[in-house]
Order: C-alpha cells, then structure tokens, then sequence
C-alpha cells in the first residue's frame, strides 16, 4: 500500500551539533517534532528511521575522497597541529563550520535520512516525504561551508538520477543561495535548480545571481531569483509564484525536491528578508499543487536554515508536514482561521526559550511593522522575475 506521506528522521542527526553559541542547533528538530505531536498531526509510529547509514561510496557520489576521510580523520587524530592543517584544507576550521567531535557520524545520519526520502517516493512507497534535518545545501564536493558538510541534496537527487534516471528539479527556498546543489549540477541538462534567496550583493554565499544559467548541456536548467533585503510577504510570494510555475511548465520534472529552510522571517537574525508566517503556510501548499499537477505527486522535502529555533523554525517546518500529510490543521489556516498553538508545547519551552514563544500559528500583523521603501522593493523585485523567466 502506497502511503500519503511518510515522516523520516534518523536518531543520529540530533548529534550534528557544532557548539552551545553556533546558531544551527539541533533543538530545531526537537521542537518541531513535538510541536507535531502536541497538534495531534504526527504519531511515534508514522516516524520513519533508517536502520542503516549512507555509503562512503554514495558519500562520493557527490563528495571527493580525500575530503570524506579527512571527516572521518579528524575524529581519531592526536596531533593537535596535524588536526588543525586538516580542518583548515577542508573548511572545517571557520567560525561558520568548525569541525567537532562526532561529525562523520552525524552528517552521514543527515544524507541517509534524504537518501531513504528519495528511496521511499521514488519506489513507490509513498507520495511524498519529509525529512527535516536536511537541506544542508552549501556544501561542495571538497569542502565543508556554510553550516554543511555533507550535501544531502545533492547526494539524493544523484541517487534518483543513477536508479531512476528521472528529471528533478530542485526548489530552494532558503534566504541564503542554495549554491552547493547548483554548482553540483550546472552541466546537467535532467536536474533543474531553482533557488528563490536574498541577493548575494549582501549576503552570503554572495552568489545566486539570475545570470547563473548553467553551462554546457545544463545551460538554461538553472534559475536563480535574488531578492532585494527587507522583501516583504506579498512580493517574496509573487516572484516565487510567477517564476517557479514557468519553470516547472517549462522544464517537466519526474520529481520535486524542495528545500525549506525557513530564515527568511523577519525574525531570523542572519538575514535582512522581512516575511512573516504566511509565506510558510503557501511555500508547502504550492509545492504540494505543483507536485500533483507535474510529478504525479512524487515530491521529497528537506529542512534548511532557520536560526530563529523557537518562533519561527518549529511553526515553519510544521506547516510542510500539515501540508503535505492533509491534515485539517492546515486547511482551517488556509480558510484564515485564527488557530492557536498547542498550550502543552507552548508550557513544555516556554522556560527554555529566550523570547516569549509566539501564541497561534500565525504572525500577528503588529508583530512585523511594514517596510517604507515596500513599493520600490516590489518594483526592483518585479525586474528581476522578467529577466529570470524571459527565455521561457
């Protein structure tokens, strides 16, 4: 029998924590697993782990030898100097990425949880699957960056490309450039990366710019739409909506692999988007439309970023699982009703979290004061969806 959806989560990714101060905690997971449970939209029996770890040699289908033992190195060397030499050849000696004990370990649970999504609606098993600890998108084939070690992503669309040889396309919706996917797959003409981000002008990776075509036989397979800081709801939505539905129509995928990191909220303290809620609750719904209007409904999704871990990450991410399981939840908030919180979610943190948690699902309007320059931004934003879709 073919479920609905399943919800996959691997034990061991909850260890891929860099340090008390680094922003990605993996908290993030907990919270939203338990804001799930607490709504009555996720069950301890519907949580899928995989009883098996990824392959160094899927490892390398996107990652370089050399950089995967230097991972697993790191672990057991005892030369202080010759520990350092290696983290800093391989990008795991930055203030964003600094290597810590265990991470072989847990960045190879992260890839296995996106291979087993990818496995599971590409079989047949399911229709869609979501997998929240992934999305770690900047990582290269010879590098850590950005957060990320190993490229999740990536590691799962080529598992569908050698065992299903089906066309993917990529959906990112993280405020930071999805560049580690692009770059993996800028000559393929079968996987399509689309990546909707703050401008790379301001904010990093600094790449992501709508003339980032691709090259060779993947030329015209990669689409970038690089918003202007302090983007507000209405226009971050309708450059999503106007670009990606012409992508998708143009290129006709098998298969969809979103993204969904959730930092571009006015909230989050690493970028300068200035969203609320309500693109979290469309983003899912989108995608879940296009999925059974494209791909006959075969949709995988990822986490991402989102370094506001207590207002915004918990509600961001449950809103992809109530989208894509069907849950009444999601269509009472699509009709607007005003739906609060579970009080026992909100008892159980709100001691732990150093802001006062929000009380419904929704962003009350007061709470994001709107931005004076909003029509110039919309303006500046409309020039850039012409020159993203003006070959298609």
């Amino acid at each position: 029998m073919v479920s609905k959806a399943i919800f996959i989560h691997h034990s061991d990714s909850s260890g891929y924590k860099f340090h008390d101060d680094h922003p990605f905690d993996p908290i993030r997971q907990t919270l939203t697993i338990d804001l799930l449970k607490e709504a009555g939209a996720l069950k301890d029996d519907q949580i899928v782990s995989p009883g098996y770890t990824i392959s160094e040699q899927q490892l390398r289908w996107v990652h370089r030898d050399d950089y995967i033992q230097a991972v697993k190195q790191l672990d057991h060397e005892d030369d202080p100097r010759r520990k350092s030499v290696i983290a800093e050849q391989f990008g795991l000696q930055t203030e964003d990425t600094p290597f810590f004990p265990g991470l072989h370990k847990a960045a190879s649970a992260i890839a296995t949880g996106s291979l087993e999504a990818a496995e599971a609606v590409m079989s047949g098993k399911a229709q869609h699957a979501f997998h929240l600890a992934g999305g770690h998108h900047h990582a290269f084939p010879d590098r850590a960056s950005g957060f990320c070690v190993y490229n999740d992503a990536s590691i799962a669309i080529q598992h569908i490309r050698r065992h299903y040889n089906a066309r993917v396309l990529y959906v990112d919706t993280d405020v930071h450039h999805g560049d580690g996917v692009q770059w993996c797959f800028y000559e393929d003409p079968d996987v399509c990366t689309y990546s909707i981000h703050e401008t790379g002008k301001y904010l990093f990776p600094g790449t992501g710019f709508a003339y980032e075509k691709g090259v060779d036989s993947g030329f015209g397979a990669c689409f970038n739409v690089p918003l202007e800081p302090y983007t507000e709801d209405d226009s971050w939505l309708e450059s999503f909506n106007v670009t990606l539905r012409k992508v998708i129509e143009a290129f006709k995928p098998d298969v969809i692999i979103s993204q969904h990191g959730c930092d571009a909220h006015a909230y989050d303290p690493l970028s300068h988007i200035h969203c609320s809620m309500r693109i979290y609750e469309e983003i899912p719904a989108i995608l879940h439309e296009l999925a059974h209007a494209y791909t006959n409904g075969k949709w995988i999704a990822l986490g991402g970023g989102g370094y506001d871990i207590w207002r915004v990450v918990p509600r961001a991410w449950s809103h992809v699982w109530l989208e894509m399981s069907d849950h009444p939840l999601a269509a009472a908030l699509k009709e607007g009703r005003r739906m609060p919180l579970p009080k026992a979610w909100l008892d159980r943190w709100k001691d732990q979290s150093p802001v006062a948690l929000p009380a419904y699902w929704q962003d009350e309007r007061s709470d994001i004061p709107a931005i004076p320059r909003r029509d110039i931004i919309t303006e500046q934003n409309r020039t850039i969806q012409s020159i993203v879709i003006q070959d298609l």
